[in-house]
C-alpha cells in the first residue's frame, strides 16, 4: 500500500482529496441529522471539558500554597504541565488518525478523570506533580475538533470549528465562577471531587452518543508510520501545499499577546492595581466576548469571505491591537482593546485550523490538529521565561510593540504571497 511518506506533489493532493472525499462520503451515511446530533454532542463535551479545566485552573495557586509551593515552585508546576501538553498534542493526535476520534475523546475524558482523582488525592507536593502526568493525554478540544472535522464537509468546516469558540467561553466564565464558589464554600478539594464526576460523565457521553467514525489504519500502516521519528513526521506534513505557511502566520501572530496572557496575573496586579475578585471580572468578561464573536461574527464572516482573506484580516487587526497594548496606560483601555483582541484570536485560530485541515489527508486530520493543538502548550513553556525578561526590561509596552511589529510583517507577507492551497472559498 503506498504512504504517504512521499512528498506530496500532484499525486499527494490527489489521494488527500480522496481521503478526504472518502471520510465524508463515510460521515455522509449517518444522515444530516445524525451528524449534526453528533457535532451538537461535541460541543457538549468540549464545553463541558473546559469548564472542568479552568474550574482547576482557578484554584491551583491556592491549593499549591496551602501545601507549601512557593511562587517559584508554582511556576515549575505549571511548567509541567505545559510540557506534557506540549508532548502529548502530538501523540493524541496520532492516536486519532490511527483509532479513530471516538476512541480519542474517551482517551482524553478518562484522563481527565485520572487527573482529576489524582489531584483530589493530593496532600504533599510530589503527588501535586504526580497529578500532572495524565494531563498528556487531556486533549478534549482537538478532540471534539477532530469529531468536527470528520462529520462536516470542507465548505462548512470553518463555521462549525468556530463555534467551539463558544464552548470556551462557557469554559472561561463557568469554570472561573464554580471554582471560586466550590472552593470557597465547600473546601479547595471540592472542585477536584466536581472535575472528577464530571470527567466520568463525559467518558459515558462519548461512549454513547459519538459512533464510531474514523477506522483504525491497517497493521501495514501503522507500521510504515512507526518508522518515522516524530520530527519527520511533523515535516512530512509540513511538505503539503501552503501548510508551512499557514503554520508559520498561526504561531507567530498570536505568540506577542501568548506571552502577555501567561504574565498576566503579574500585571493585572503591578500595572492595573487589581484584586483577584476583580480578576476574576475581567476573566468573564473575556469569556462573554469569546462567545459573542464565535457565535455571532466568525460563522457570518466565513460564509461570505475567503478564508485568506479572513487571515489577512486577523493579522492585520492584531497588528491594530498591538498598537492599541503599546499605548493603553489603564484597564479600561485594555477592556477596548479586548474586543478586537478577541476577533483576531478567535478568527486566526479557526480559520488556520480550517485550512491546515483541508491542506492534508483525512488520515492525517487529527495529526494535524494535535500539532495546532500543541502550539499553545508550547507557549506556556517558553511563556514565563520570555514574557518575565520583556516584562522586568521593558514593561508591559513591549508585548504591544512586539505584537505589531510581528503582524505588520506577516501582513505584508500574505499580501505579496501566494499559497497554493486547493479550496480557499467557503462554499
Amino acid at each position: 500500500a503506498r504512504t504517504m511518506s512521499a512528498k506530496p506533489g500532484s499525486e499527494g493532493q490527489e489521494e488527500a482529496s480522496r481521503t478526504r472525499n472518502e471520510t465524508v462520503g463515510e460521515s455522509g451515511s449517518l444522515g444530516e441529522a445524525k451528524r449534526n446530533e453528533v457535532i451538537r454532542v461535541a460541543y457538549v463535551i468540549a464545553a463541558l471539558d473546559l469548564t472542568f479545566l479552568f474550574m482547576h485552573f482557578g484554584v491551583m495557586p491556592y491549593l499549591a500554597k496551602s501545601l507549601g509551593l512557593d511562587s517559584v515552585g508554582f511556576g515549575y508546576l505549571q511548567t509541567v504541565f505545559g510540557v506534557l501538553q506540549l508532548v502529548g498534542g502530538y501523540i493524541f493526535g496520532r492516536f486519532a488518525d490511527q483509532f479513530g476520534a471516538r476512541a480519542a475523546l474517551i482517551l482524553s475524558c478518562a484522563s481527565g478523570s485520572a487527573f482529576f482523582l489524582l489531584l483530589s488525592l493530593s496532600r504533599t507536593i510530589p503527588l501535586l506533580f504526580l497529578a500532572r502526568l495524565p494531563a498528556v493525554f487531556m486533549h478534549g478540544l482537538p478532540g471534539a475538533q477532530k469529531i468536527i472535522t470528520d462529520m462536516t464537509t470542507p465548505s462548512r468546516r470553518a463555521d462549525a470549528l468556530g463555534k467551539l469558540g463558544i464552548c470556551f467561553g462557557v469554559g472561561i466564565i463557568a469554570g472561573s465562577a464554580l471554582g471560586g464558589v466550590l472552593s470557597t464554600k465547600l473546601g479547595i478539594y471540592a472542585p477536584m471531587y466536581v472535575g472528577l464526576v464530571g470527567s466520568l460523565i463525559n467518558t459515558l457521553i462519548a461512549m454513547v452518543w459519538i459512533p464510531s467514525q474514523t477506522k483504525p489504519k491497517s497493521d501495514h500502516h501503522v507500521t510504515e508510520h512507526s518508522k518515522y521519528m516524530v520530527i519527520r513526521e511533523i515535516l512530512r506534513l509540513m511538505k503539503f501545499p501552503g501548510v508551512m505557511e499557514v503554520f508559520i502566520v498561526k504561531v507567530f501572530a498570536g505568540l506577542p499577546i501568548g506571552l502577555f496572557m501567561i504574565m498576566f496575573s503579574i500585571i493585572s496586579m503591578d500595572f492595573f492595581g487589581l484584586e483577584a475578585v476583580e480578576s476574576g471580572y475581567l476573566m468573564s468578561y473575556f469569556g462573554v466576548l469569546q462567545m459573542v464573536v464565535q457565535g455571532l461574527v466568525v460563522g457570518k464572516l466565513t460564509s461570505h469571505c475567503s478564508e485568506m482573506t479572513l487571515l489577512r484580516l486577523s493579522v492585520f487587526v492584531f497588528a491594530g491591537v498591538g498598537l492599541g497594548m503599546a499605548l493603553m496606560r489603564t484597564v479600561w483601555h485594555y477592556c477596548i482593546i479586548a474586543v478586537p483582541l478577541m476577533f483576531a484570536f478567535s478568527m486566526l485560530a479557526t480559520i488556520t485550523d480550517s485550512i491546515l485541515t483541508k491542506a492534508v489527508p483525512s488520515s492525517d486530520t487529527g495529526t494535524m490538529l494535535g500539532i495546532c493543538a500543541s502550539v499553545h502548550p508550547l507557549t506556556r513553556t517558553v511563556g514565563p521565561t520570555i514574557g518575565g525578561v520583556l516584562y522586568k526590561q521593558f514593561g508591559v509596552s513591549s508585548f504591544g510593540y512586539l505584537q505589531l511589529v510581528i503582524n505588520l510583517g506577516l501582513f505584508v507577507y500574505l499580501l505579496k504571497s501566494k499559497i497554493p492551497l486547493g479550496e480557499m472559498k467557503s462554499k
